[in-house]
């Protein structure tokens, strides 16, 4: 979980940075960023459908969770829907028109998502991890991890894989790369690697500091 915590931490404080550097009128590079941004709210929506589906149901059943962490978890994805759907509602003007004033206001909805998200990120790593290590088994929680990727479109898995690997730990990225079947880690340093490399350069390209 840790580990997907990062690229969301990344990611989401990325993107105003890249909507603020966007040219006023270049709709080209607009797509580009919105295209990477659906992307990542994708993968958001699949990481907090899996601890919805695996995990919340069997904490509850096995541990007698406050009620007040509960409903502060749950209160939390809620708001962090509201804001990925203000950002909806912005980004395919944006993305038509890259205006700068309409970037704005993205950039602007983009940091409340992203405030938000680090509030619950920081909550569930600091009251929910342990819990999981206590009263879930290895199967269970590898079981949420395999949802999460289940839902990946299979064009966008190396790319993923590369988001994970970017900030990982050797002991992290032996551990996940471990767990893949050797074709799929014949593909990483085949294709995966050059690929994801490529997509860092063309979106991180010079940045306002």
């Amino acid at each position: 979980m840790v580990i997907v915590h990062r690229v969301f931490r990344r990611e989401s404080g990325l993107m105003p940075r890249f909507v603020r550097a966007v040219p006023e009128g270049d709709t080209a590079r607009a797509a580009e960023i919105a295209e990477h941004y659906l992307d990542y709210a994708e993968g958001l929506h699949h990481h907090h459908a899996a601890e919805d589906e695996l995990v919340w149901p069997l904490l509850l059943s096995r541990v007698r969770l406050e009620t007040d962490m509960v409903v502060r978890m749950e209160d939390q994805h809620q708001r962090i829907d509201e804001t990925l759907t203000r950002i909806a509602g912005i980004l395919p003007e944006w993305r038509l028109t890259a205006a700068k004033g309409t970037g704005e206001k993205l950039a602007i909805a983009m940091e409340e998502h992203r405030a938000a998200l680090i509030e619950h990120l920081d909550d569930e790593e600091r009251h929910v991890l342990a819990l999981i290590a206590e009263h879930m088994s290895v199967p269970e929680w590898e079981a949420v991890g395999a949802r999460a990727v289940e839902q990946i479109a299979k064009e966008k898995l190396l790319l993923s894989m590369g988001a994970i690997l970017e900030e990982a730990t050797p002991e992290e990225r032996r551990f996940f790369l471990g767990k893949l079947p050797a074709v799929a880690r014949l593909l990483w340093r085949t294709v995966g690697r050059r690929q994801y490399a490529k997509r860092v350069r063309s979106l991180r390209g010079p940045l306002p500091a």
